[in-house]
């Protein structure tokens, strides 16, 4: 079967970032310093080469680009400063497109316009919804600690049964979209047996990797990974309590500061809050590789964690000390920044990568597995 080529794909490739792989001329060096790269995966020089000869039907199939952790190195050693650690990163806002049914990925990754239009759409239908149409308004009434109560302010059942609606929503665009990477990666090879034994044995990959992303300790800067996890476990213990648990966290009763819903909220500002000012200072002062190209959508996603978190905080101490106007309208200010980041960055933005990446592994440990069987086939008959 002949091979596409497109030509422009480079032109296309360009609108999701800036990229320098004209400069590269294939010496490899990138891959052997990479500790991810191996025989079946060898990146990034093997998707660049495919990116240099506008091969935009194979890059769609490639797993390599989740496999990459811009750590930098294959940056910092390439003797023709290419940066394919971030052509790494752009082809993995590529690939969101490709795998996002909707085309909002593309719309958001390469127009600024489309991202923030979006943010500040949804943000002011929740400022309307949340005030215009709140039927208890500002309540004044005080809980016996002296807490504002906050579920006669905003019906927790209403509000409860929004978030839940929100959470299959996205969700159902997210799952949806892995599907999608599953069938370009996976299923489009008719080569490729995997058998359903083998989809159930590869499956604690997935597992795993989402819950330590253990890969990022083979990177030489050890704090990245630290910082990015305490990061994702406190985002990801927010959203479930929020989205997930809200009847449970969000209550008139004001709790001792050593019970497991103030712990838990705590553990989760604080690894928000670490991580913030970890990747801020990085993507300003730029003397790490990883931070020295930030794309708009890095800077979108976490001035809007900067914000969600600092107005949970605010809110957290306006209601435990008593203060119902400024608890009424924080809440507002929250939820009209949480609200959009869920629906923009979760299933089309950046966060999405937190499902994908972890998807990819379990994918390409299948690919590998799959691969070697056939190697294994292969030599056995040409042996007999």
């Amino acid at each position: 079967m002949a091979i596409r080529v497109n030509p422009g794909f480079i032109d296309v490739l360009d609108k999701f970032g800036r990229e320098n792989i004209q400069l590269c001329y294939q010496c490899g060096d990138c891959s052997a310093v990479c500790p991810h790269a191996d025989e079946f995966y060898k990146f990034p020089r093997k998707p660049i080469r495919q990116l240099q000869m506008g091969l935009e039907k194979k890059i769609e199939t490639t797993l390599e680009p989740w496999l990459c952790y811009y750590c930098g190195d294959c940056s910092d050693l390439c003797p023709r400063n290419a940066d394919p650690g971030a052509t790494m990163m752009i082809l993995r806002r590529y690939l969101s497109s490709v795998y996002d049914w909707t085309g909002l990925s593309r719309k958001f990754y390469t127009s600024y316009k489309w991202e923030l239009g979006a943010i500040t759409i949804i943000g002011l239908m929740i400022t309307l919804l949340f005030s215009v149409f709140n039927p208890n308004g500002i309540v004044t009434s005080l809980t016996p600690e002296g807490g504002v109560k906050v579920n006669e302010m905003f019906p927790v059942e209403t509000v409860n049964t929004g978030a839940h609606i929100m959470l299959i929503t996205i969700a159902g665009f997210l799952i949806s979209n892995i599907i999608r990477m599953w069938y370009f990666t996976i299923l489009k090879d008719k080569t490729l047996k995997i058998s359903f034994s083998s989809y159930v044995i590869q499956f604690r990959q997935l597992i795993i990797h989402f819950a330590t992303q253990v890969r990022f300790s083979k990177c030489k800067d050890k704090k990245y990974w630290g910082f990015h996890w305490i990061l994702m476990s406190g985002y990801t213990l927010m959203f479930i309590l929020i989205v997930g648990n809200l009847k449970w966290f969000q209550t008139d009763k004001i709790y001792l500061w050593y019970h497991p819903q103030r712990l838990l909220g705590y553990y989760s500002t604080f690894g928000l809050l670490l991580g913030l000012v970890y990747f801020f200072y990085g993507r300003i002062k730029k003397a790490d590789q990883i931070f020295k190209l930030s794309h708009l959508s890095d800077w979108i996603f976490i001035v809007l964690l900067l914000f969600t978190t600092v107005s949970g905080i605010l809110l957290h101490i306006f209601r435990i000390e008593g203060m119902p106007v400024a608890t009424y309208y924080t809440y507002i200010i929250h939820m009209a920044v949480l609200v959009p980041m869920l629906c923009v960055e979760v299933p089309f933005s950046k966060w999405s990568h937190l499902a994908y990446r972890p998807f990819a592994i379990y994918f390409s440990e299948l690919k590998k597995s799959a691969l070697s069987i056939r190697n294994r086939e292969k030599l056995f008959l040409k042996h007999n």
